[in-house]
């Protein structure tokens, strides 16, 4: 690279800004529609957590860490044994994300909550901060994973990075900066060290391999390290993000959107524009899910009855496109198979998802879909994340259907009851009905009661 164009980016000062932002952070007002937000990404967040910590891959990551490192005194979600601060992260962390039931954010295709919020609630555990700095700490947290990911977005991912562990340190970091009260200099340092544990691969998809589950626990676990660290004296580069090297250079070959990364800065917080999703499976297949629900409203119509299916989405969307589903992931990863389980069930649960309980005609209509790159959702992206659904009958029929934005997204949002019910529905069965309820009460009156979150 040209010596000016390295001036040019290390110019941005991005850390230090990003850095400052943090700090900044016990300026910010909570408004009532602000502490909603947090209120609600606690809820959806315990309703991840709870359900995935009862799945195989957080029963034996638990079990490892469990025998490896023995006990401690941090709340585990889920599970019987606390375990040691970092541990505990790293385990509520990988349920929350077990079940592909948590919030995310389109602009920066990443899964905010899975990461930052087991960090914060172990790190809270030991600071015990009131329920404005708790609250706080969450909206810093979202605010500067969400505007690192929509930075370098889609560039990381289209070299084949995972932007929940990749961006997501980084906010898990400034949360627990804000909570141990971190000077500028010392956050800088945090990023510093934090984007030497940063990473994670999309190699995943459609292998038959479950590692995706633990990402948000890793970066959750190696945020709190590396401000723990950085208290101890260790320091970091303290311009990472922009500097030769560093993290836009490095996940993203320089193709970042600076804009994007400062846009309204201090005015606006992006944990305002995270959606919550109504079904348990990748963001990118929901458009086309909800366009299969909206047919059948208008439309009655028998899967033996149908030729061909064609659905148009955008590139991030089309990788989605596989055919083989051996496993849950494999399974809550492809478009054929979403679109063909949404036309056989009315609404789609975990269950649904689960191949050894997938019926043949499923997997058969599953071969017939048909995944292509829509030049309109191409363009949209990643603002909206349409699709365009096409399926034809047998008698010559062609049923269509456009969806913009699929529920959840905040032009589309799930409402107070609809995410609640989200919460019972899921955590009923594994909680039963008066713990479940209690929980849902205790988040409504979070201010008063936030200490429960230390002890489910």
């Amino acid at each position: 690279m040209e010596e000016s164009k390295v001036k040019e980016r290390e110019a941005i000062k991005a850390t230090e800004k990003l850095a400052a932002h943090v700090v900044n952070a016990r300026d910010i007002s909570l408004d009532k529609e602000l502490t909603q937000q947090v209120k609600k990404v606690f809820l959806d967040y315990l309703c991840s957590a709870i359900t995935g910590s009862k799945t195989e891959v957080s029963r034996l990551v638990y079990q490892y860490l469990l025998e490896s490192e023995g006990p401690g005194e941090y709340n585990v979600i889920g599970h019987e044994k606390g375990l040691s601060k970092t541990n505990a992260a790293f385990i509520n962390g990988t349920s929350a994300h077990s079940l592909d039931l948590d919030d995310g954010h389109t602009g920066g295709s990443i899964h905010p909550g899975a990461v930052v919020v087991p960090a914060v609630l172990a790190a809270a555990q030991q600071v015990k901060p009131t329920f404005d700095v708790l609250a706080k700490s969450v909206v810093i947290g979202y605010d500067i994973c969400l505007r690192i990911s929509s930075a370098i977005h889609p560039s990381s991912r289209l070299r084949g990075f995972h932007n929940t562990p990749l961006a997501g340190i980084f906010g898990a970091c400034a949360a627990v900066s804000f909570l141990y009260e971190l000077d500028k200099e010392e956050v800088q340092n945090a990023f510093g060290v934090a984007a030497s544990f940063a990473g994670g691969l999309f190699a995943f998809l459609g292998s038959n391999a479950e590692v995706k589950r633990i990402h948000p626990g890793q970066a959750a676990r190696d945020a709190i390290l590396a401000v723990e660290l950085v208290k101890k004296g260790l320091t970091g580069p303290k311009s990472v993000l922009e500097c030769e090297n560093g993290i836009f250079q490095a996940f993203a070959g320089n193709q970042i959107s600076v804009e994007r990364l400062f846009e309204d800065l201090g005015k606006k917080y992006e944990i305002m524009d995270i959606y919550f999703k109504p079904y348990p499976c990748c963001r990118h297949l929901h458009s086309a899910i909800d366009a299969v629900y909206e047919i059948k409203k208008y439309s009655t119509f028998y899967p033996e009855k149908i030729e061909g299916i064609k659905v148009g989405v955008n590139q991030m969307a089309f990788l989605h496109r596989h055919k083989e589903f051996n496993t849950l992931l494999d399974a809550q990863m492809s478009l054929p198979y979403a679109i063909a389980a949404a036309i056989y069930y009315p609404v789609l649960e975990i269950n649904h998802f689960e191949p050894r309980d997938t019926n043949e005609s499923i997997r058969r209509l599953a071969q017939i879909v048909t995944v292509y790159i829509d030049k309109e959702a191409e363009r949209a992206y990643p603002a909206q994340r349409a699709a365009m659904l096409e399926i034809t009958l047998k008698n010559g029929d062609t049923l269509l259907k456009r969806v913009e934005n699929p529920l959840g997204e905040p032009s589309n949002p799930l409402s107070a009851e609809q995410l609640e019910n989200k919460f019972l529905a899921n955590c009923i069965p594994f909680a039963g009905e008066t713990t479940a309820r209690t929980i849902v009460e205790n988040i409504n009156q979070l201010e008063f009661k936030k200490d429960f979150l230390y002890h489910i």
